[in-house]
């Protein structure tokens, strides 16, 4: 098997879809880098602060993704919880930002590096699930911690997901388990020598750029209505 050193970004989308893996690692016109909406919204992540004391007004020419009201609420929320336990400060002053980590086996850029434990924090331009997160983040999280271990030659226990939009944060162990989905999607990144079988789940298919080169039939509006 080859010992391919592998990026965090194909590592998260082979755990979401391996197919969507390969065509992504295959196509010239494959576009790597986060859209400008991205990056506006992982911005939210250094001014929290700034955030809470805005007037809900101010809060709506920002890319957050509920209503202003709400998401003060729910940040200061998070805040009272993170503070209680001394992580808010840690979180809203990491010790470096936009670190690009590479381990024994993956590489990629870490959105903050904390330190007095060493953590990395991972900011997610998206929604957070109702609990815990999403798979490919786990996957996601268990690479950061690894290459952030391996280039500090120190022990990493815990990996922070940021959900800015919403005013979420929340903490990924790594468990047995989680460490066991990342060797799992490390060895499908390796070994994709041509396209893996089509996903079950079609629904991941409709909104996915290489939707025609696959051949799947993904949903229409009008089947979508039911026309």
């Amino acid at each position: 098997m080859s010992r391919a050193h592998v990026s965090f970004s194909d590592l998260r989308t082979a755990t979401y879809c391996p197919r969507k893996c390969y065509y992504q690692r295959t196509s010239d016109d494959a576009d790597r880098e986060p859209p400008p909406q991205v990056e506006s919204i992982r911005a939210l992540a250094t001014r929290y602060e700034e955030l809470l004391e805005a007037p809900a007004g101010a809060l709506e020419s920002e890319p957050i993704a509920i209503a202003p009201v709400q998401y003060r609420d729910r940040l200061g929320t998070t805040r009272e919880r993170l503070a209680d336990a001394n992580q808010w400060s840690r979180l809203c002053e990491p010790s470096d930002q936009d670190v690009y980590a590479s381990g024994r086996d993956c590489h990629g850029v870490v959105h903050k590096v904390l330190e007095d434990p060493l953590e990395p924090v991972l900011v997610s331009a998206g929604e957070p699930p109702d609990q815990g997160i999403w798979e490919p983040q786990s996957v996601h999280a268990v690479a950061a911690a690894k290459a952030l271990a391996w280039e500090h030659q120190q022990r990493v226990d815990r990996v922070w997901l940021e959900y800015p939009a919403y005013g979420v944060i929340r903490t990924v162990d790594l468990t047995t388990r989680r460490k066991a989905r990342y060797r799992r999607a490390l060895r499908t990144v390796r070994d994709l020598d041509g396209p893996p079988a089509r996903t079950n789940n079609r629904s991941k298919c409709d909104a996915c750029e290489f939707a025609t080169q696959c051949g799947v039939r993904t949903r229409t509006l009008r089947s979508l209505l039911g026309f």
